[in-house]
């Protein structure tokens, strides 16, 4: 019989993350938080949190828990071709850090749709900073972004899906219920990647990357904010559109138009 494919659970911060507090620890091979995610269950593994996260909010771990901060995912990150292409908000960060650093055969995300446009908490904490929708030329498209993301993991064998039920994500993975993550079989692992590889448009990838190589904005020690006077964003922006081309037949429904300003 072949094995279960095995799954990281990866938590953000937002109000719906709490619906994964009953889930059984067994239904995934590891759990990884996100800054003040690690609140949601004690139950977590790993902790990656950004280089500005208040100590005061840091947990005491168990034996067994491990805290990864900058020095690890700068690294991780930078095999991805660095921050500046893969968007500077933890939810990317944290996801590129757990495909290079655990090789899971599935990242299945909740809490990280980066919808902050409804009244009342914006964390399941209450009223946090929305990290993703500030000023940042890093960010003009978190879709777009988010398509990078789901490419680059399929290449190191690994699936991105949303484990969230809101109506709206800024994500483009594919969306799955807990129950078929839970019971997700290698083989049906399989035909989604292959359905998956299927649709992406090679061309709007390999287009992307040349650009992304011509342009050259990489900055080994991540700090990219100390060169923003060396980035247009223009550059990045018709780099967003070509992710976003490379996805446009495996979105339902059809992507927003890309945010990047021309």
């Amino acid at each position: 019989m072949d094995a279960s494919p095995r799954v990281t659970l990866l938590l953000g911060s937002a109000p719906d993350v709490m619906r994964c507090a009953s889930w059984p620890k067994h239904a995934f091979a590891g759990i990884v938080a996100i800054n003040n995610a690690w609140r949601v269950r004690p139950d977590w593994d790993i902790l990656v949190h950004a280089g500005d996260f208040p100590s005061e909010r840091m947990p005491q771990p168990r034996p067994t828990q491990r805290i990864f901060s900058a020095a690890h995912y700068v690294p991780a990150q930078n095999s991805f071709g660095g921050f500046v292409y893969a968007g500077g908000t933890m939810s990317m960060t944290a996801a590129y850090w757990t495909v290079h650093s655990r090789r899971p055969d599935v990242i299945a995300v909740l809490g990280c749709d980066m919808i902050y446009d409804h009244t009342g908490d914006t964390h399941f904490y209450g009223t946090g900073r929305a990290d993703p929708l500030r000023d940042d030329v890093t960010l003009q498209s978190l879709e777009a972004k988010s398509a990078r993301l789901l490419i680059h993991a399929l290449r190191r064998g690994t699936l991105c899906v949303n484990l969230s039920n809101l109506p709206r994500s800024r994500l483009v993975f594919p969306k799955l219920s807990f129950e078929e993550v839970r019971d997700l079989s290698a083989a049906r692992l399989v035909a989604m990647k292959a359905e998956l590889d299927a649709g992406i448009d090679v061309k709007a990838v390999d287009a992307a990357e040349t650009m992304e190589r011509e342009f050259g904005y990489f900055y080994e020690h991540g700090m990219y904010w100390n060169h923003l006077d060396e980035i247009d964003g223009a550059d990045l922006a018709r780099i967003d559109r070509l992710w976003l081309a490379a996805v446009e037949g495996l979105v339902t429904p059809p992507l927003e138009e890309c945010e990047a300003a021309e």
